[in-house]
């Protein structure tokens, strides 16, 4: 059984709040239970959507490059959020999962997290690159990519695909601001880049995710070891 359907069975289901919307109490997962990597399937959610991005040294780059070959988590988020809910709680999420995966050097290295800004027209190659300091660094042994995108243009059907809401606040006088309002997911794909776990706010557990993680990597190397072995040994 899926661990978020074993989860929604325990505690009731939730929506996820749009970040810079009233705060909603948010029950804590207590009864949370995690079961063992591998006793469990994740569902193939849907295709990974495809476009170009601008990585942190101002780069073109198909989004594929940072989706596929590797289990990979992300999230979307902007710089300036100050919503404790939405791209901090994202961000520290996947940063305990970082030090967790550092633990195991074995995964460490078939996993990347990408962070991806909402906000193209400030969220800058440079800005990024000053977000994500240490934790960008090529020499990192867990890869983590802060992108963005040249436009808005390129950037919507990005969201459109992976159904990634997100609007702009609106001053007191109707005018824009440079505040967001949007939904709080993590997206997990496997290594063929294809979405298998979506993670709403209630379900920003590292363990969780961690045994998600492991789960794909054991379904992978499964697949591998059938495909090289001879069909004819399989039938026996």
């Amino acid at each position: 059984m899926p661990v978020l359907l074993l989860f929604l069975l325990l505690s009731g289901t939730e929506t996820a709040p749009l970040a810079g919307a009233a705060p909603q109490p948010v029950p804590a997962p207590s009864r949370l239970i995690v079961p063992a990597a591998g006793s469990y399937r994740l569902p193939v959610i849907q295709p990974g959507p495809r476009g170009m991005v601008l990585d942190s040294d101002g780069r073109d780059m198909p989004l594929e490059r940072y989706t596929t070959g590797r289990v990979t988590l992300l999230s979307f988020m902007y710089t300036y959020c100050t919503d404790a809910t939405a791209c901090p709680a994202l961000f520290s999420t996947l940063n305990a999962l970082r030090e967790r995966l550092l633990n195991a050097p074995a995964l460490a290295h078939r996993v990347r997290l990408v962070s991806m800004s909402f906000d193209p027209v400030n969220d800058t190659p440079e800005a990024m690159k000053n977000y994500g300091g240490e934790l960008a660094q090529p020499s990192q042994s867990l890869r983590w990519h802060f992108l963005t995108s040249r436009s808005v243009e390129r950037l919507q059907p990005i969201l459109d695909e992976l159904g990634q809401s997100t609007s702009v606040q609106l001053d007191k006088q109707g005018r824009p601001t440079r505040l967001y309002y949007h939904q709080v997911k993590l997206f997990l794909f496997d290594q063929r880049g294809r979405v298998r776990e979506i993670y709403s706010p209630a379900f920003l557990q590292p363990e969780l995710i961690y045994r998600d993680i492991q789960t794909l990597l054991l379904e992978a190397d499964t697949t591998q070891t059938h495909a090289a072995v001879p069909d004819r040994l399989l039938q026996r």
